[in-house]
């Protein structure tokens, strides 16, 4: 039998006020649910540090190889899963958990002002919103300038101009109980992987779709 594909979920550890972390949470639930047979799944709790992703996230992605890598963060403002399109290279001057903010308040000097994800999130938004999943998912733009934009731009950036190294997404996810529970987002979190592993084997027939509401994140 050929080799599973890796897929790789990043999930953040505690910061502010958000002592038990929704996306960490939900991730370690969907260790339980897995995503489909042919999958291996790697889990990794990232601290809120932007020197910790500078490094970590180049390191899985030698390391892994995934074919699709995921990273979910917590959104105090969201109420759905919320799909995120781009990442952007600053302004991070917001501290993290070390009250540490990166140089130059950028992601990476030489990157571009931002980079957009190869998936369509618009398609992934649409499926998962038709389909019984408990959760239903909104597209946005902006992911705000913190480490969940820091961490999506690092993981763009190490696969830009790279189409054959995998692709890159980020979810917000709501906190616990706002509405959903861990279990409930990590059936979202299943479905939208499911979707972004199929748009990602190359299907050219995915339909571009206008039903779905942006909104921006923070």
């Amino acid at each position: 039998m050929p080799d599973k594909r890796t897929v790789l979920v990043t999930g953040f550890g505690p910061f502010g006020d958000h002592k038990i972390n929704a996306s960490w949470e939900a991730v370690k639930e969907l260790t339980s649910l897995g995503i489909q047979p042919d999958i291996n799944l790697v889990v990794e709790e990232i601290p809120v540090e932007y020197q910790t992703v500078t490094e970590i996230v180049p390191a899985l992605w030698q390391c892994h190889q995934p074919v699709l890598m995921v990273h979910v963060g917590v959104s105090g403002i969201a109420t759905e899963l919320t799909l995120e399109q781009q990442a952007h290279n600053g302004t991070y001057d917001k501290p993290d958990v070390r009250f540490m903010i990166p140089r130059n308040m950028c992601c990476k000097e030489d990157g571009p002002h931002h980079i957009e994800s190869r998936i369509k999130m618009s398609y992934i938004c649409h499926n998962i919103n038709i389909s019984e999943c408990p959760v239903k998912s909104v597209v946005s733009h902006n992911p705000g300038r913190y480490l969940c934009d820091f961490i999506y731009y690092t993981s763009l950036y190490h696969i830009h101009d790279k189409p054959n190294q995998g692709s890159a997404a980020f979810i917000h996810v709501p906190p616990l109980g706002r509405p959903y529970t861990a279990n409930q987002l990590a059936q979202g979190l299943k479905l939208a992987i499911i979707n972004m592993l199929q748009q990602s084997e190359g299907n050219d027939n995915i339909p571009e779709c206008n039903s779905w509401q942006s909104i921006a994140s923070s």
